[in-house]
């Protein structure tokens, strides 16, 4: 018989201590979870799949600390984090498969490139030891990160699990710095699924914000104190420094004009936001342009640029002087940093308050509506018939279709990021995704989503997502059973040889409602207010299918018109100046 041994003192201890460390153990998974956490970020989107099984079982230990919203496909999810982004500025997260997973994300993420949205994704990978032999693995592709690295601010792998709290910390301070942008995590499942005794995270250090070099602040000032007709020009840079644009705006008395992501950075309501073709109207006869977080790209394409002109360009990104003929002044710096010194500089500078120009622009916000609710019918009419619903907080979330297109100059916007667009990258599609996204990040706004009949397929069956998670998102689909824009050139440009651009689409009131979803058809502008009040009023998403004119007026002519300055300059009956 053998005698009970009695562990000593020093191992009792011994044996309280691996327990401690046992019970303190964590999972790669764990720590990426953890260093999300510490930095603010309590939620993401994402699609489950084997190479991510510890990552979502990391997730369901958080005891809802940390949240998912699941999804019916990848380019789902990535949108839908494009949306949250977009509407808060904030970091937003996606979670898929490598392969195949991250390919169908790869369109989300050239939307988030082309306007600066702060999303990470976070992609499972194959086991570490057989990356880059090419043995044929479950989703394996060929260097996975050189590809993510053509698109991305910042790719790179977690190869070990005590490297991932920095390495976190690392993409947010690079998605975050200078000029925002989407970055790329992958980690392998056996790197997930390694355990390590617990490993500490804390927040990433972001840094201070640059201000652009004194010197050339003060040339501007010179440039802006002396000028008579300035005109400013802000995209999505310059959406941190709203206060700072409307104070300059009205201690120049400078109209503020905007193409898309700058819509909401002075209230439609005041005198001086100014829709991009009363830009142009005002280009042709400014004597200086302040572009401030904008690429510039479409004023100096279309309207063009003369010796008269003298333009200062205020962005965090020095390449950007570089894309056309160099500014007369290039500011290099946070918006918001060197906006607050320039005012100091500038109210110094001026002698006296400048003379008003209400009475001006008013004037000329008030016949160019009257000139584009003539033309534009009846999409202004609808866009108004949403304005008259959608609360004055609320968010308007666009699509690449007839309705969108002139809701960049058509549709009053009274809040920052009350305008959710794709930007340069055109991505049809994008919009129902994305507008769930800008949903589940801010539930308590009213938020409507409109899509043409050919992009709302695209992502319509994420109708069960918004249905399993009660997602109030109001939808209007605008069915006139083709793409518009494609007949439209096929018509006037190829002699009305149609080829692809009909479609064949289902009744979207039946199809809303199999899924569970509130739905309804509308005919007009004044039925879409009713049904609009109804879907913001009610429980989960609602979908309003909309009677469209097959053949409605092209709203481009209000986007890309001729050049008012420059060798090329028309006159208003189309004659050179």
């Amino acid at each position: 018989m053998n005698a009970t041994r009695h562990p000593t003192h020093g191992e009792e201890n011994m044996n309280q201590t691996v327990q401690k460390e046992i019970q303190n153990e964590q999972s790669g998974a764990d720590i990426v979870i953890s260093a999300l956490l510490a930095n603010g970020i309590n939620s993401m989107f994402a699609l489950p799949g084997g190479q991510l099984d510890h990552l979502f079982d990391a997730v369901q230990r958080t005891n809802g600390k940390f949240t998912l919203t699941r999804t019916r496909h990848e380019q789902s999810a990535a949108y839908m984090a494009f949306g949250a982004a977009r509407s808060t500025g904030q970091p937003s997260v996606f979670s898929v498969v490598p392969g195949p997973g991250i390919m169908n994300a790869m369109g989300a993420l050239a939307t988030a490139w082309a306007v600066n949205a702060p999303v990470m994704s976070l992609c499972g990978q194959i086991p570490s030891d057989v990356i880059g032999l090419g043995r044929g693995y479950l989703h394996e592709i060929p260097d996975q990160l050189a590809t993510l690295r053509t698109l991305v601010k910042h790719a790179e792998r977690i190869e070990t699990s005590v490297a991932a709290p920095q390495m976190v910390n690392d993409a947010l301070v690079a998605m975050q710095s200078g000029r925002p942008g989407p970055v790329h995590l992958e980690m392998s499942p056996d790197i997930m699924e390694e355990k390590v005794a617990h490993v500490p995270c804390s927040a990433a250090h972001l840094g201070t914000p640059v201000c652009a070099d004194g010197d050339t602040i003060q040339d501007a000032i010179d440039i802006l104190a002396q000028s008579e007709r300035p005109l400013i020009h802000v995209g999505g840079g310059a959406t941190g420094a709203a206060a700072e644009v409307n104070e300059l705006a009205r201690v120049i008395e400078a109209p503020v004009s905007a193409f898309r992501s700058g819509r909401g950075i002075v209230d439609d309501d005041d005198y001086h936001a100014q829709v991009f073709p009363a830009g142009r109207r005002l280009w042709k006869d400014a004597d200086v342009v302040f572009a401030i977080g904008t690429r510039l790209h479409e004023p100096q394409l279309y309207w063009g640029t003369d010796k008269g002109l003298k333009i200062i360009r205020l962005d965090i990104d020095p390449k950007e002087f570089g894309r056309y003929e160099p500014p007369t002044v290039a500011l290099y710096g946070d918006a918001r940093t060197t906006l607050q010194s320039l005012l100091v500089g500038l109210r110094s500078a001026l002698r006296a308050p400048r003379a008003s120009r209400e009475e001006e622009l008013t004037r000329l916000k008030t016949d160019l509506r009257a000139e584009i609710a003539a033309n534009i019918e009846p999409q202004m009419s609808y866009l108004q018939a949403i304005r008259d619903v959608l609360p004055r907080d609320g968010i308007f979330c666009d699509e690449i279709t007839q309705i969108g297109f002139a809701s960049w100059f058509g549709l009053p916007i009274h809040r920052l990021r009350g305008h959710i667009n794709c930007g340069l990258q055109g991505t049809l599609g994008y919009g129902f995704a994305t507008a769930l996204g800008v949903k589940v990040a801010n539930p308590e706004t009213p938020v409507v989503s409109i899509s043409g009949d050919g992009g709302f397929l695209f992502t319509a069956t994420e109708l069960a997502t918004a249905v399993e998670y009660g997602i109030n998102l109001v939808t209007i689909v605008f069915n006139d059973n083709r793409y518009g824009n494609v007949y439209r050139q096929q018509k006037e440009w190829f002699d009305e040889r149609f080829i692809a651009s009909d479609l064949h689409n289902p009744d979207f009131v039946a199809f809303a409602r199999s899924f569970g979803a509130n739905a309804e058809y509308v005919e007009n502008p004044d039925q879409l207010r009713g049904a609009l009040e109804r879907g913001f009023a009610a429980s989960g998403p609602t979908i309003i299918e909309a009677k469209q004119m097959r053949d409605l007026p092209t709203p481009w002519q209000y986007i890309i018109e001729p050049p008012v300055r420059g060798p090329h300059a028309v006159d208003g009956q189309g004659g050179t100046i």
